[in-house]
């Protein structure tokens, strides 16, 4: 069974989100709100996917001019995302398919993410497997 693209649907989402550039502190809170939920959601359609794309593009271009910082190192961005999902190591070593042994290693610094590893990863938390990846 093929999942279908609905223009409608995506449209009534765009209508109810209207999402545009971000040009203030307010309009980055409220997209970076629904982001959030759509990140965390279970089973979410495609319409809601392709939502979600289009959010993260317009928070990522407002951070990228408004909060520049230096580029976090994959344990460290595995850490702050285990801390805001409230995720243990272990809840990491189900997701990643790995022990608890190499999840702990990960965590702290001391090994790096695998690619199958960081795709296992981005697929969960609906981000770019390359966060996980040194370099």
């Amino acid at each position: 069974m093929t999942i279908t693209f609905d223009r409608v649907t995506y449209s009534k989402l765009l209508s109810e989100i209207a999402p545009q550039a971000i040009e203030t502190e307010e309009e980055y809170d409220r997209l970076l709100k629904v982001a959030e939920r759509l990140t965390f959601a279970k089973n979410t359609t495609p319409e809601e996917t392709a939502l979600h794309k289009l959010l993260v593009t317009l928070i990522e271009v407002y951070e990228t001019e408004n909060y520049p910082m230096d580029k976090s190192l994959p344990h460290e961005i595995l850490q702050h995302i285990m801390e805001s999902s409230g995720l243990s190591q272990a809840d990491l070593a189900d997701i990643m398919k790995s022990s608890s042994d190499v999840v702990s290693e990960v965590v702290n610094g001391k090994r790096a993410v695998s690619k199958a590893e960081a795709k296992a990863l981005g697929d969960y938390f609906k981000v770019s497997p390359s966060l996980f990846i040194e370099g």
